[in-house]
């Protein structure tokens, strides 16, 4: 089984916590035990499990990889100017793996999981596979 998510992003930047949107799905598809994977579309957005409890810490990860990746660079070649997304991509992943038991994601505490815009704003696509 596959679903596709769509999503829009408003900032150039950003991680928008998806786990709850990914949860109510399981829930609606009575999915009980399985492994998921959740990919992004795109070579500019990833998908990361991080802490869901201080919204600081999504805006020092931003920071953190703009600081490594900055947008303005003069020897990039790459004619769209997004380098710098393409290489977060890269870093942060496409794709994460997440069990499902009793039909809960299984995360610690302070987990969720998130899509990370890096060129956006944009409409964007996310997959979730379930492997049962």
């Amino acid at each position: 089984m596959i679903k596709t998510f769509t999503l829009t992003t408003h900032r150039h930047s950003e991680m928008i916590e998806i786990t709850d949107q990914i949860q109510q799905w399981v829930n609606q598809e009575q999915i009980d035990e399985a492994v998921i994977v959740i990919s992004s579309m795109h070579t500019t957005a990833g998908i990361t499990v991080n802490e869901n409890a201080d919204p600081d810490v999504k805006i020092d990860f931003l920071r953190r990889l703009d600081e490594v990746y900055p947008w303005e660079h003069s020897q990039d070649r790459h004619m769209e100017g997004n380098t710098a997304a393409h290489l977060k991509t890269s870093t942060v992943g496409h794709a994460q793996t997440i069990i499902l038991s009793q039909g809960k994601l299984v995360l610690g505490t302070w987990q969720g999981i998130y899509f990370c815009e890096f060129d956006g704003p944009r409409t964007r696509k996310y997959v979730v596979k379930v492997i049962s």
